[in-house]
């Protein structure tokens, strides 16, 4: 990772932007940033064109699998921890890995598309990795907090309510969607949406060779109901925020969910998780440095007296993220 970020403040106010309202047009965001529309679409395009910034779809989990996903800690053969990673990250399942400090080497996530084949890997091709010496898995039960949901702190409260205008609106669906449940064409919009959260409704029409108003009623369906969630990725590190962990806490079984919910209120909360484990919530934070960890440790988590024990896991390098590689804090291609 770079030691100085390559953005600006301009930069970083049209980020914090895009985080509450991914779908903005420009014009909306340039109102809102006291900027014009073609220089917010410059600044924007060349964020895109250096992959620094790329607006995806955050698909909920039953569309992109039969079950819930997996954290997995790996221990590794001593000066194996990077190979064993890259070996990892080449997996279609394995949406998240980085290299770490603390318990073990590296971590890791998994999300396979068929419980069967999440057996697999558990029990054959992950532990057959070269280098790997054991692997501790904890099965995710609920979320609590997506990354979807982390804000760059730095726009005025008046920015934020005009950038809400414009957001998209938001409906949760009545019960869990699945595949099972969606013809081609939604498929094939999600899978748009995926790769591009601010595809129009006439970018969608021309891939999929269907109109632009079954796009456009497709496309709201999808967001309105929350089954595909514009977010922006971008390393935590250009933002300012170089320490980023894993947190394993143990709590009383009464506590686990107040613990979880308070915690996905955090500012550091990218993704929080209750889990079936030896562990019973895992959050996964970002600080400025080693100050704000330190407090998160010592002062936020002692207000919880539920908490009985907590290991941390400090990342090192992540070679990817929610399937994109990564490399020196740019963008590679989507999985």
């Amino acid at each position: 990772m770079p030691e100085t970020s390559p953005l600006d403040d301009a930069d970083l106010d049209l980020v914090a932007a895009l985080q509450v309202a991914p779908r903005a047009p420009l014009s909306a965001l340039a109102d809102v940033l006291g900027s014009s529309a073609s220089t917010v679409g410059r600044r924007l395009t060349r964020l895109a064109d250096e992959r620094l910034l790329r607006v995806i779809g955050q698909v909920e989990w039953p569309m992109l699998a039969e079950g819930n996903p997996m954290h997995i800690w790996v221990a590794t053969v001593p000066g194996q921890a990077r190979q064993v990673a890259g070996r990892l990250a080449e997996l279609p399942e394995i949406p998240f890995v980085a290299t770490t400090t603390g318990r073990t080497d590296v971590y890791c996530s998994l999300h396979a598309t068929r419980r069967a084949g999440a057996r697999e890997l558990l029990m054959n091709r992950i532990p057959s990795v070269p280098g790997i010496r054991s692997a501790h898995t904890e099965l995710v039960l609920r979320a609590s907090a997506k990354s979807d949901a982390w804000r760059l702190r730095r726009l005025r409260d008046d920015q934020l309510w005009a950038l809400r205008e414009v957001a998209e609106p938001l409906n949760e669906p009545a019960e869990p969607a699945t595949v099972a449940d969606f013809g081609a064409e939604e498929l094939g919009a999600v899978e748009l949406l995926r790769h591009d959260g601010r595809a129009s409704a006439a970018e969608v029409a021309r891939a999929l060779g269907i109109s632009r108003s079954t796009a456009y009623r497709l496309t709201q369906s999808l967001l309105r109901r929350g089954l595909v969630r514009p977010r922006v990725e971008i390393e935590p590190a250009l933002l300012g925020y170089a320490l980023e962990v894993v947190v394993e806490l143990h709590a009383a079984p009464g506590a686990i969910q107040q613990v979880a919910d308070a915690l996905a209120r955090h500012p550091s909360a990218r993704y929080v998780s209750i889990v079936a484990g030896t562990s019973s919530v895992i959050h996964h934070g970002v600080f400025r440095d080693e100050e704000g960890l330190a407090a998160f440790l010592t002062h936020d988590l002692a207000a919880f007296p539920g908490i009985t024990a907590c290991e941390v896991s400090v990342m090192l390098d992540v070679l990817r993220r929610y399937w994109i590689g990564r490399e020196d804090g740019r963008l590679g291609i989507t999985g």
